[in-house]
């Protein structure tokens, strides 16, 4: 596996191999998805890296990371699809009080937990708005001094 420099971050790209997301969705949801262009679904999926392509000394080429869709399980109902984007939001607003928003790193794997645990230990919406206006005090109390 060849090693990657402190600053390089490989590239990501999603296999085509589609099977575990066709067979998570009810035949109902499949005909929506196809009648409905751009309509969204919720999903849990794990990915798993498959392949990768390295570069050789002296060559221009970027890493690359092949990921490919191992394990699906599509909302079906309304408050499945609200549950998941609750819990998207609460990851999301977790990411960008860490200010990782550019890079995502490994996180825990705890897939035998409820997504009520799971939210909880994320930030709710107030936690960001106080964490927003902390930083920007003291940004502002920097200029100041």
């Amino acid at each position: 596996m060849p090693k990657l420099g402190p600053a390089e971050v490989p590239e990501v790209k999603l296999d085509g191999a589609a099977v575990p997301i066709e067979a998570s969705m009810s035949r109902e949801l499949r005909r929506a998805l196809f009648e409905k262009p751009g309509r969204t679904v919720y999903a849990i999926v794990a990915l798993t890296s498959k392949s990768y392509t390295g570069h050789a000394e002296g060559e221009d080429k970027k890493p690359q990371v092949k990921l490919r869709v191992t394990e699906c399980e599509v909302a079906r109902t309304d408050e499945d699809a609200l549950a998941l984007a609750d819990a998207k939001a609460a990851m999301y607003r977790g990411r960008q009080m860490d200010g990782t928003l550019d890079e995502v790193g490994e996180g825990p794997m705890r897939p035998e937990t409820q997504l009520a645990e799971i939210t909880a230990n994320h930030p709710s919406d107030a936690e960001l708005k106080a964490h927003k206006r902390a930083a920007e005090e003291r940004r502002r109390g920097e200029y100041v001094r």
